[in-house]
């Protein structure tokens, strides 16, 4: 209990409540700029977090991440445009709205929607995580190996519409994140005689040019051969009951909120599906359930309530598999995963016995962006549309050098400057042939704990294969992953052959 009071207590601070709210403002700004969305931002800002202390860090772009869910449902029902992917599915019934004179009321439904859950999701996780990381200590490294091993292969399908493609992308993440000096043997490896390499790459070179710098080209690219983008309309009418939202009409769209919020926990909670699909899977019920199923796509703010509160709801279930196991649900977490071991600290159940008071710091942390994302959306709402306006000859120069400052200031070396480049150029051409770069990042994050939990199978069982097979959970788990990559596989081909 005294763990508990002052851990809350130091979330409480002027500093964190501070370095939260400021989280919240920026990225409810960057989500609404199309092309720019929440695991990019973490990227960008991850070196400006080197000086605060671990809470306040971890605050701050949790604060950051959750702001920037919410902006990207702006662009989205402003232009038609999502500022983030999970904000798609709010575009089929926020821009008719807007186009009908009532975008601010869709902006409103879209925002008590994301607050609500986004809270559920923050009570949930506080609820469960603890619990399920006492389970998770009993496991050793023969069920590491094979979680993790199982989730990369159900990661490697997000972000391309081919598992191949994705299980090579991660395994081109894990050949990658094996640069340096091998744990074991303490040799050199892949190194290729460059001495900067010896420590391996870092997370945050390799981030920002795989998220950011690869989308600035994208996007180039596009406004070069298609011209320039779309402008924002005059969204808000003078009529009242258009720009406002009703108790009624929230009530109205509550069993759809609380449908949602629990789709997106069930999605957040399982590595590697994330927001987007939780976004479709809400939408995609709300429209077999709905009475109204007709005016979907019309301007129904039952179609923005699902979609809002299963991608807001992410935010806070994909933290439990992080807690509770030490695996990044997404790529947003993954970000934050790399955050807490810049910060000292190895995500996993044992930080609920070595960093108790800091974990119910966070926890205090993610209740109070909660209330603060419906603070800043509700009083901030027509600023943060400002946003959607900005020229892409001023903003991109702007991302470009925060891209390259970002990258030089975590060890002040140009040489990070350099790999953020040149991975930002693999990125473009990763996207251009349809690669994960997601399943890429997320190797690259869990290499070192899998090769880690792999190399203690080895020492342990004295190269006694059979060993591995007397551990029925690991046994399970690899099954699965067997399972899980055989259907997929056989669901491709069976695909082929019947368009054949």
């Amino acid at each position: 209990m005294e763990m508990i009071v002052a851990g809350l207590l130091d979330s409480l601070s002027p500093a964190s409540l501070m370095f939260v709210f400021v989280g919240v403002a920026i990225g409810v700004a960057i989500g609404a700029i199309p092309g720019i969305n929440g695991p990019m931002a973490i990227a960008l800002f991850i070196p400006v977090t080197y000086y605060m202390s671990a809470l306040t860090a971890i605050g701050f772009l949790v604060g950051l991440n959750k702001g920037a869910f919410f902006g990207g449902a702006i662009s989205a029902v402003l232009l038609r445009t999502p500022g983030t992917p999970e904000a798609a599915a709010t575009a089929w019934d926020g821009y008719p709205l807007t186009q009908k004179g009532k975008g601010e009321k869709a902006l409103r439904m879209a925002l008590y929607s994301s607050v609500a859950g986004d809270f559920i999701s923050t009570a949930v996780l506080i609820a469960i995580a603890a619990p399920l990381a006492t389970i998770a200590l009993f496991m050793g490294p023969y069920e590491v190996f094979a979680l993790i091993s199982l989730a990369l292969t159900v990661i490697a399908g997000i972000g391309t519409n081919s598992i191949s493609r994705g299980l090579i992308a991660a395994a081109f993440g894990l050949l990658v994140g094996m640069i340096g000096t091998e744990p074991v043997t303490a040799l050199p490896r892949l190194t290729f005689d460059i001495y900067q390499l010896g420590s391996g790459l870092k997370l945050i070179p390799v981030a920002i040019g795989l998220l950011a710098f690869s989308e600035i080209l994208i996007q180039l690219e596009g406004i070069v051969l298609k011209g320039g983008g779309e402008q924002a309309a005059n969204v808000f009418s003078s009529k009242r009951e258009d720009r406002l939202l009703s108790w009624k009409e929230f009530i109205g769209n509550f069993k759809t909120l609380v449908r949602g919020s629990a789709i997106g926990i069930g999605v957040g909670a399982m590595p590697g599906l994330g927001a987007p699909v939780a976004s479709f899977m809400s939408y995609d019920q709300a429209l077999k359930r709905s009475k109204k199923s007709e005016e979907f796509g019309k301007g129904r703010l039952e179609g923005i309530a699902a979609s809002e509160s299963a991608n807001s709801a992410v935010v806070g279930a994909s933290l439990i598999p992080l807690f509770v196991l030490g695996i990044p649900g997404n790529l947003a977490v993954a970000m934050l995963m790399g955050a807490f071991m810049i910060h000292g600290m190895m995500p996993g159940p044992l930080m609920f016995q070595e960093n108790a008071q800091l974990m119910y710091g966070v926890y205090g942390s993610l209740v109070i962006a909660s209330f603060f994302l419906l603070f800043i959306g509700r009083f901030g709402m027509r600023l943060f549309c400002r946003a959607v306006e900005i020229p892409a000859s001023i903003l991109y120069p702007i991302i470009v050098f925060t891209c390259v400052m970002g990258a030089y200031l975590g060890q002040s070396s140009m040489f990070d400057v350099i790999v953020m480049l040149s991975f930002g150029v693999i990125g473009y051409f990763m996207r251009k042939f349809d690669f994960s770069y997601v399943a890429f990042l997320i190797g690259f994050i869990l290499v070192p704990e899998w090769e880690r939990a792999l190399q203690q199978v080895v020492i342990i069982s004295q190269f006694d294969t059979f060993l591995f097979f007397r551990r029925p959970v690991a046994v399970a788990l690899m099954l699965l992953t067997f399972f899980v990559i055989g259907r997929t596989f056989w669901g491709s081909l069976k695909g082929k052959n019947n368009r054949a």
